[in-house]
């Protein structure tokens, strides 16, 4: 070995210890006890290792991906859209005001005081946490009251946090989809500056990254860096799931194809069953199997063990070929799936469910087939989450402005949306939910993905075709414009909802952030027919998807008909448990008819040509 090698071993040598060092010294003063502690050289070559592992990585990563990291970043969710949002309208709050900087500081030095005598006088067992002024599950752990400093660092974030929210809802002069956006763009903010978020500030990633001598920040990164390859956010092991083995594993065939759906029937489970089948239209913004993430969780497999002959359209995520896809696509393919059923069974009628965007559009169906005469195809109507006046629909309307627009068709490509844009729109409604806690998780603490199944629906995104999208946003989110009567025209045939008089079950979700209970109340008031609404715990997905097995959750029920959402909850019975009972129920009394389950009540029987199993090719295609 020469004298030159020798010296350059020692150079690396001493950069590998220093680049360890400096590492450790960054969390060491964060953990009690460490700061004195001896730096053993095994231990600083550890963390070296992690050192030159994250700058390795991100060198790579930054080379490989030079001009299109920033593409990247708005797939997740434009938080630096909120904060130019905020910064725009921030000079209109009373945060310069001297009163309300003055009231802010005696409110913080109170707190302060009152946090540090938590910690003074030694008179609390050691095994008792101190009582706080504000609680936040984000700082449940015990590791954020244990000390001073990390327990008045979220105290004052709570805090602040706290009263910028209040100023934004005290801020004068906006219109009120301005404030509302203001309200909005705070709560983004506030929650992206959450003391959790950031590894020096959070004592749990702390001592983990002590632990793990930062293996934890090189595993975290490592996630980061395959959600940028990807454009998306992970929730998820992505290998946990797949269609037809252990997801979408309810039995059935595919019927019947289009270049928008496939229609797959169910095999059915019970000897006799309903004459009148059952045709289920989900949104196409995401996958059907929603309905079907297994047996236990089911709404497709329990219809029809409840002897229903059920029906699905699988739409197909939008590439070029649906560039021209408009609404009226969306509704023709709603006719013609019905009339193919109605056919293929030599039934008169089917009932239906639509669910969130497809519940809109079946309102518009049945308003097309009542102003054409053919409202008798459809025996009954049931409405999951669906909205058809969107004066009230909560915080998706702050994206629905000339800027967000443009941006959004900045973002279309050959005719459709790229469906990680609006899955990073869904996160961000529940930020904290459904991004932050992950960021923590999985970035910061390194943690593995959990196998989750609602969670990896969540993001199998799909496309949506750019011009119906835009005049979706425009036409109703934006103009309100299905409940003015004739306003639209949708094949040819003006839409007037009044004219619907198919007896509809209408579910809302008390605490859905996508289609608000109150909007989707609005529903009844637009109805010529019988209704009965439903009101049932939890929010869009999970107030939906609620199988009695589960025993979770709640349902209110009104007899009388009620002018407002609050006069029905006023006068509204509580029941425990799933809805799904009190609908087939419901279901059961619009048509008691049986027939036996033979012939083309099994799909796929003797002469009977289907395309393929369940659940078709299109789920499948990204």
């Amino acid at each position: 070995m020469t004298d030159k090698t020798i010296t350059d071993s020692v150079v690396f040598e001493d950069l590998f210890r220093q680049q360890g060092e400096a590492m450790r010294a960054m969390f060491a003063p964060m953990v009690p006890g460490a700061e004195g502690m001896s730096a053993d050289p095994a231990d600083l070559q550890h963390w070296a290792m992690s050192a030159a592992k994250l700058q390795k990585m991100w060198l790579d990563f930054s080379a490989e991906q030079a001009g299109h990291i920033e593409p990247m970043l708005s797939r997740f969710g434009d938080i630096g859209k909120w904060t130019q949002t905020f910064m725009a309208m921030a000079g209109q709050m009373p945060i310069a005001h001297a009163e309300t900087q003055t009231k802010l500081w005696n409110e913080s030095m109170a707190l302060w005081g009152a946090v540090m005598g938590q910690f003074m006088g030694g008179t609390k067992a050691e095994s008792e946490s101190p009582a706080l002024p504000r609680n936040d599950r984000r700082f449940a752990d015990k590791r954020w009251r244990e000390q001073p400093a990390f327990a008045l660092i979220h105290q004052t974030y709570l805090l602040l946090a706290e009263r910028m929210q209040q100023m934004a809802e005290e801020t004068q002069g906006l219109s009120p989809e301005r404030k509302e956006q203001l309200r909005f763009a705070t709560k983004v903010v506030t929650d992206a500056l959450s003391p959790a978020n950031f590894p020096l500030t959070n004592p749990v990633v702390i001592e983990r990254t002590m632990e793990t001598r930062g293996e934890n920040l090189v595993k975290g990164v490592e996630h980061l860096l395959d959600d940028l390859r990807k454009g998306q956010l992970t929730h998820t092991d992505p290998n946990a799931f797949e269609l037809g083995r252990n997801i979408a594993m309810t039995p059935g065939k595919v019927v019947h194809e289009t270049p928008l759906f496939q229609l797959i029937q169910y095999t059915p489970t019970t000897d006799e069953v309903f004459e009148t089948p059952l045709l289920i239209f989900p949104p196409w913004i995401n996958r059907f199997y929603i309905l079907d993430l297994n047996p236990q969780k089911s709404f497709i497999r329990w219809a029809v063990e409840q002897g229903l002959t059920v029906f699905v359209v699988s739409w197909k995520s939008a590439d070029a070929s649906m560039a021209d896809v408009v609404w009226d696509d969306y509704v023709r393919a709603q006719i013609e799936a019905i009339d193919h059923v109605r056919a293929r069974l030599k039934v008169p009628a089917v009932n239906t469910i639509g669910y969130c965007v497809a519940g809109t559009t079946l309102a518009a169906t049945l308003a097309v087939l009542a102003r054409r005469g053919e409202a008798d195809k459809v025996a009954s109507a049931t409405f999951f989450t669906a909205q058809v006046d969107f004066e009230d629909a909560g915080e998706l309307r702050n994206f629905i402005d000339d800027g967000q627009l443009k941006m959004l068709e900045s973002f279309s490509n050959d005719g459709y949306l790229d469906g990680r844009y609006m899955a990073a729109t869904f996160n961000a409604l529940r930020g904290t939910d459904l991004i932050w806690n992950y960021v923590i998780n999985n970035y910061l603490l390194g943690e593995a993905y959990p196998a989750f199944d609602l969670l990896h629906w969540n993001g199998d995104t799909t496309n949506l075709p750019s011009k119906w999208h835009k005049s979706y946003l425009c036409d109703l989110y934006r103009d309100n414009r299905l409940v003015v009567p004739d306003a639209m025209v949708v094949d040819n045939t003006p839409v007037d909802l009044r004219r619907i008089a198919t007896p509809c079950y209408i579910q809302a979700g008390r605490e859905d952030h996508i289609a608000p209970a109150n909007s989707v109340w609005k529903l009844t008031r637009h109805l010529s027919g019988s209704w009965r609404f439903v009101l049932a715990g939890s929010g869009h997905i999970a107030g939906v998807v609620n199988p009695p097995s589960s025993g979770k959750y709640q349902y209110w029920l009104n007899p009388s008909s009620p002018d407002t959402l609050d006069a029905f909850i006023a006068g509204a019975t509580e029941t425990k448990g799933s809805w799904w009972p009190d609908w087939i129920e419901w279901i059961a009394a619009q048509a008691t008819a049986h027939v036996p389950a033979k012939g083309k009540r099994v799909p796929g029987g003797k002469g009977d040509k289907v395309i393929e199993d369940a659940p078709g090719r299109y789920v499948r295609s990204r």
